[in-house]
C-alpha cells in the first residue's frame, strides 16, 4: 500500500481565526471566500474510521523516524561522545512531539522532527518513549554521569527527612508527586495538592483553631455527610464494576479551570476554542470550596500553584476577555476570601497553612488516600475513596483492545478523564514528628521524652537542645580521632560495658581494665563456651554476663565470685538488657524473656531472685535485642533477617518486618523513640517507623555492618572489614571513612556526654576515640 503526501490548494468559505493579531481569545469563525495551501496525509485523510486514521499516521510518523537520525553537527561541542540515540516523545502541556534523543558524555539533546534540535538539562524535561529498553538505557546513562551529583531517592528517604523537619510539607508533596510521576509538563498527569483551609468567610484567619481546616482523612467527596450519602446510596445499587464518584480530583480540565490565566491557549485548545461558561470559571476561591463541597459531580482538589509564589495564576494581567456572569459582572481577577489582603497575602496565610502543626499532624491521612494504602482495594472502599476504574494505573490493558477506535476512545478518556497517582506506599503513612522547629533545614536533637505506650507519642519530640555537647559531637562525628588503643590476648567477642572497662571474649572469660592504669585488672571465667554479651548493675556491683551455654552468669566486683547463675533458655543466650530491675535475654532458641530481678545486695540472701514476666516467642532464632529509652519498647532481630517491634507494657507484637537477607546484626531505636535501625550480614541499614512499622530508609554498604551507634540522623557503624563509616541518612549517603581496627568491629560504646568512643574488634584491639572540635 503506497502513502501520498500531497501539496495540494483548496478554497474555503469558512475559516477559523486562532489568535489573531496575536491576541489570545475564543476562535473566530468568519465566512470568506479564501485559497489555502496545505500538505494533506492523502491515505490517511481518506479512511472512515479514527482509528484507522491513527493507526496509518503512527505507522508515517515511524517511518519518518526510522528514516531519520540526530544531526550531529548540531553537538555543542566538537569533542563531544555519543553514549546513545533513540527514538521517543518530548512531553508538554497537551503536546507531544515526536523525534530523536541524544545523549552524549556532557549533553541531553532532543531533536523534534520538526524543527531544531534543543540542547537540555536534565530537570524539567519529560519523555515517553516507544520502546522500554531505550528508556531504561537512557536513565543508565543518566544516572551514571549524574550519580556523584545526584542521590537517587526513594518515597521512603524522603519520609525520613520530612518526618524529622528536614523537608518542609510543600517539600515533601512535591517530591511525592514527582515520584508517582506527576509533572508539569504533563496536564493529564499534574502535582496534586491538598484542600487545606475550609474557613473562606472569616476576616481573619485562625491557624490554631482546628476547625479552620479540612479533613485530611477523608476525600473531598466524603466531606459532605448529606451528598456522600447520596453518592454511597448510588454506589450499593451500581452493577459492578462500581465507583463512588463520576468524576476525578485531578484532570486535564481541573488544571487549566486554575490556570486559565496564565495558560488560556491551552484552554481553547482543551475546550475547541472556547472559554468555559463564565458562570463556571474560576471566579472565586470561596466559591470554588463550596462547589466542591456541595457540587454534585465536583471532587477537585488544588494544584501546587496554590501553595507557591507566583500569583499571576489569580490575577487577570492578560487582560482576558472570559466572559460576563449572569449577575452582569465581567470575569477579572480571582475573588480572594476576606482575610486575604492581596494575591501575595492569600498565598503566603495558605503557605502557612499547608505548614501549620495541625496539617503536619494530619498529612500523612491525606497521603494515604492519593499516593498510599487507600487508595486501592477495601481500604479504598472503606475510606469512600472509589473513582472509575479507568482512572487507576493499570485499570485497562491497552494492547489488549484490538479495535482502533475502541483504543483511541479508551486512551482519550483515560487522558481527559483524570488519572490517580502511581501508588507509593502500601502501608499506612508515618504521622509527622511535629517539634517546635525554627526552620527545614536546622539540625536538630532528639533526645524527647518518652510516650508511655507505643500507641501514644509525646506531642513535642525535640528538646530544646540543652545537651548543647551531644548535639555538637554528633555533628562533628565525622572527626573522629583515635587517642589509645590497647591489645588483648583474645580476641573481644561481643561487647562491652564501662566499669572501668568491661570485655566479653570469645575464650568464655570476662576481663575488666583500667583505662586510667592502662592494666587488666580481673578476669574471670563462667564456663567452656564463648560469653556473647555483659552489662554492669547499677551500683556498680555486680556484672551480668550471658552465654552461649544457655546460662546468664552473675558476677559480684566487692566479691570477686559469681555470685548466681541463671539457666533461662534451651539455646544460647545472644543478648542481655537491663532497665528498672528488669533483665531482658534474647536466645536462639527463638524467644526473648523478660525477668524481674532483684539486685543481690538488696536481699538478705546475697544471691539474685528473678521471676519471668513474660515470654516473647519467635519463629527463628533471635540474635539481638534492644529496648528503648523508657524501656516500654523492645526491637529484636532475627537470624533469618526479621525485624520486631514489641509494646513490653502489653507483652504484644507490633510490627514484624523482614528487612534483611540475613542475620541481623544490630537493632536500636532512635533517642525519640520514632524510629528503628537495624543492620544485617546483608551490608544494609534499615530505618523503620515504630507508629506504622513501614521501612522508610534503606542504605547499602559493600560489607556487614556489625554494630552501630546514632542520634536519628547519623549513623557511626562497624563494619566487617574494621571500618568506621560515619552515615548521612537524612542524605542518603556514607559521609566519613575512618580507619580503625584490622579485624570486624564488633561493638560500639559512647559515654552520655558523647565525648569519648570505644570500639572493640576482632583483632583484639580495643580503641579509644575521641571527637574533634
Amino acid at each position: 500500500m503506497k502513502i501520498f503526501i500531497l501539496q495540494v490548494s483548496i478554497c474555503l468559505s469558512q475559516v477559523y481565526f486562532i489568535k489573531e493579531h496575536n491576541i489570545v481569545a475564543p476562535y473566530k469563525i468568519e465566512r470568506v471566500s479564501t485559497t489555502f495551501h496545505l500538505f494533506l496525509l492523502h491515505r490517511a485523510s481518506c479512511l472512515d474510521k479514527l482509528g484507522d486514521q491513527t493507526a496509518m499516521i503512527t505507522a508515517i510518523l515511524q517511518s519518518r523516524l526510522a528514516r531519520t537520525s540526530f544531526d550531529k553537527n548540531r553537538f555543542q561541542s566538537v569533542s563531544e561522545k555519543l553514549h546513545m540515540e533513540c527514538k521517543a516523545e518530548m512531553v508538554t502541556p497537551l503536546v507531544t512531539n515526536p523525534g530523536h534523543v541524544c545523549i552524549t558524555d556532557t549533553n541531553l539533546y532532543f531533536q523534534p522532527l520538526n524543527g531544531y534540535p534543543v540542547s537540555r538539562d536534565t530537570d524539567g524535561i519529560y519523555f515517553t518513549f516507544y520502546e522500554p529498553q531505550d528508556r531504561d538505557d537512557l536513565y543508565f546513562y543518566i544516572a551514571t554521569y549524574l550519580e556523584h551529583h545526584v542521590a537517587e531517592r526513594t518515597a521512603e528517604s524522603y519520609t525520613l527527612q520530612w518526618q524529622r523537619g528536614h523537608l518542609s510539607n510543600y517539600q515533601y508533596l512535591l517530591h511525592l508527586n514527582n515520584l508517582a510521576d506527576r509533572s508539569c509538563n504533563d496536564l493529564s498527569q499534574y502535582p496534586v495538592f491538598p484542600w487545606i483551609i475550609s474557613d473562606y468567610c472569616s476576616a481573619e484567619l485562625d491557624l490554631s483553631n482546628p476547625g479552620t481546616f479540612r479533613d485530611l482523612s477523608r476525600p473531598v467527596g466524603a466531606l459532605n455527610k448529606e451528598r456522600l450519602e447520596r453518592l454511597l446510596a448510588r454506589y450499593q445499587e451500581m452493577p459492578e464494576p462500581k465507583f463512588m464518584y463520576g468524576s476525578h480530583y485531578s484532570s486535564p480540565g481541573y488544571v487549566l479551570f486554575y490556570l486559565v490565566r496564565i495558560a488560556p491557549e491551552y484552554m481553547l485548545c482543551l475546550q475547541n476554542g472556547r472559554f468555559d461558561n463564565a458562570d463556571r470559571m474560576f471566579n472565586s476561591i470561596g466559591e470554588t470550596w463550596k462547589n466542591c463541597l456541595d457540587g454534585a459531580t465536583d471532587f477537585k482538589e488544588l494544584i501546587p500553584e496554590f501553595y507557591g509564589d507566583d500569583v499571576s495564576f489569580l490575577v487577570n494581567n492578560l487582560k482576558l476577555d472570559l466572559g460576563k456572569r449572569q449577575g452582569g459582572q465581567m470575569v477579572d481577577d480571582v475573588e480572594l476570601p476576606p482575610w486575604a489582603r492581596s494575591p501575595e497575602d492569600f498565598l503566603q496565610k495558605s503557605k502557612d497553612a499547608l505548614e501549620s502543626n495541625y496539617v503536619s499532624e494530619h498529612l500523612h491521612e491525606w497521603i494515604d488516600l492519593i499516593f498510599g494504602y487507600k487508595q486501592k482495594g477495601s481500604d479504598a472502599v472503606g475510606a469512600h475513596n472509589v473513582f472509575h476504574p479507568l482512572t487507576y494505573e493499570g485499570g485497562v490493558d491497552l494492547n489488549s483492545i484490538e479495535d482502533p477506535d475502541e483504543k483511541v476512545a479508551m486512551l482519550t478518556q483515560i487522558l481527559e478523564f483524570g488519572q490517580t497517582p502511581k501508588q507509593l506506599f502500601v502501608t499506612p503513612h508515618p504521622r509527622r514528628i511535629t517539634p517546635k522547629f525554627k526552620n527545614f533545614s536546622q539540625t536538630y536533637s532528639h533526645n524527647a521524652p518518652m510516650a508511655d505506650s507505643p500507641g501514644e507519642f509525646c506531642e513535642e519530640s525535640f528538646e530544646d537542645l540543652t545537651e548543647e555537647s551531644k548535639t555538637l559531637a554528633w555533628n562533628n562525628i565525622a572527626k573522629l580521632q583515635l587517642h589509645d588503643q590497647y591489645k588483648i590476648h583474645k580476641e573481644v567477642r561481643k561487647s562491652f560495658s564501662y566499669v572501668s572497662l568491661l570485655i566479653v571474649k570469645s575464650d568464655s572469660t570476662l576481663k575488666m581494665f583500667s583505662k586510667e592504669s592502662k592494666m587488666l585488672q580481673r578476669s574471670i571465667s563462667f564456663s567452656n563456651m564463648a560469653l556473647s554479651s555483659c552489662l554492669l548493675l547499677p551500683g556498680d556491683a555486680t556484672v551480668i554476663s550471658s552465654s552461649w551455654d544457655n546460662n546468664i552468669y552473675f558476677y559480684s566486683i566487692a566479691f570477686a565470685r559469681r555470685q548466681d547463675t541463671l539457666m533461662g533458655h534451651d539455646d544460647a543466650v545472644s543478648k542481655i538488657c537491663w532497665h528498672d530491675n528488669r533483665l531482658y535475654s534474647a536466645s536462639w532458641d527463638s524467644t526473648v524473656k523478660v525477668w524481674s530481678g532483684v539486685p543481690a545486695e538488696m536481699t538478705c540472701t546475697r544471691r539474685q531472685r528473678f521471676d519471668m514476666l513474660a515470654e516473647l516467642e519467635h519463629d527463628v532464632s533471635v540474635n539481638t535485642i534492644s529496648l528503648n529509652a523508657a524501656s516500654t519498647l523492645l526491637v529484636s532481630g532475627t537470624k533469618e533477617g526479621t525485624v520486631n517491634i514489641w509494646d513490653l507494657t502489653t507483652a504484644t507484637m507490633l510490627h514484624q518486618i523482614p528487612c534483611h537477607s540475613g542475620t541481623v546484626c544490630d537493632a536500636a531505636f532512635s533517642p525519640d523513640s520514632r524510629h528503628v535501625l537495624s543492620t544485617g550480614e546483608d551490608g544494609c541499614l534499615n530505618v523503620i517507623d515504630v507508629q506504622t512499622g513501614m521501612l522508610i530508609s534503606s542504605m547499602t554498604s559493600d560489607e556487614p555492618q556489625r554494630c552501630f551507634i546514632w542520634d536519628g540522623n547519623s549513623v557511626l557503624s562497624g563494619s566487617q572489614s574494621g571500618e568506621l563509616l560515619v552515615w548521612d541518612l537524612l542524605g542518603g549517603k556514607i559521609s566519613e571513612r575512618i580507619q580503625g581496627h584490622t579485624g570486624a568491629v564488633t561493638c560500639i560504646w559512647m559515654n552520655e556526654q558523647c565525648s569519648s568512643i570505644i570500639t572493640g574488634g576482632e583483632d583484639r584491639q580495643i580503641m579509644f576515640w575521641k571527637l574533634q572540635y
